[in-house]
């Protein structure tokens, strides 16, 4: 094992210095070489919700357009490592601003399109709201039951958390993502009704 991994830091090393010299295709045994540890080391650290094969492609890239950076004969693995990191946390801080951002903003943006549909013909409310419950039907039994819980039985975030087993910045990133897919399949029925 000591063997292989001494053989596997040298054909790193070849491979790196093959790519400084301009064969870019060399980075590819870096990539084989190290892919599958790193995913598994992103995985056992990434909050659910993190992409863990984008996170990797990008600590890849990083590492590639900076690799006048690292310094040959050190340890290329860790170097990538730690790149991947703060990869990782950049994503993770990213997620978790877009669910604060869905909390803090959700109520008023809420109040203001009712407001708005409100001011809307009655004729056109009845048939978002059937768009709205037929799109609403078309989700499946696991995502609906998220809807269900905040917005007929007003959940907490928190309850849901524990029902679901998921944190609470998962379930905020589900119900961000369950609004969007309704949104859009309400405009697209919205749209094919205007076609016909």
């Amino acid at each position: 094992m000591m063997a292989e991994n001494i053989q596997n830091e040298h054909d790193i090393e070849e491979s790196l210095r093959r790519v400084r010299g301009g064969d870019t295709d060399a980075y590819e045994v870096v990539i084989r070489q190290l892919e599958r540890p790193l995913r598994a080391w992103i995985a056992s650290l990434a909050s659910p919700g993190i992409d863990v094969a984008e996170i990797a492609q990008q600590s890849f890239i990083t590492a590639y357009l900076r690799l006048q950076e690292y310094e040959p004969g050190t340890n290329f693995s860790a170097w990538l490592f730690a790149i991947a990191r703060y990869q990782l946390k950049t994503e993770t801080t990213r997620l978790r601003r877009i669910a604060d951002y869905q909390v803090r903003f959700a109520p008023d943006l809420l109040s203001k399109e009712l407001d708005r549909q409100e001011k809307e013909p009655s004729s056109i409310m009845a048939t978002r709201l059937e768009y709205l419950r037929l799109c609403t039907e078309s989700l499946g039994g696991s995502l609906s039951q998220f809807l269900n819980w905040r917005y007929q039985e007003e959940v907490s975030l928190e309850e849901m958390a524990k029902r679901s087993g998921r944190s609470v910045s998962a379930v905020k990133k589900q119900l961000w993502i369950l609004r969007q897919q309704l949104k859009a399949c309400i405009e697209a029925r919205a749209a094919t009704s205007r076609s016909l």
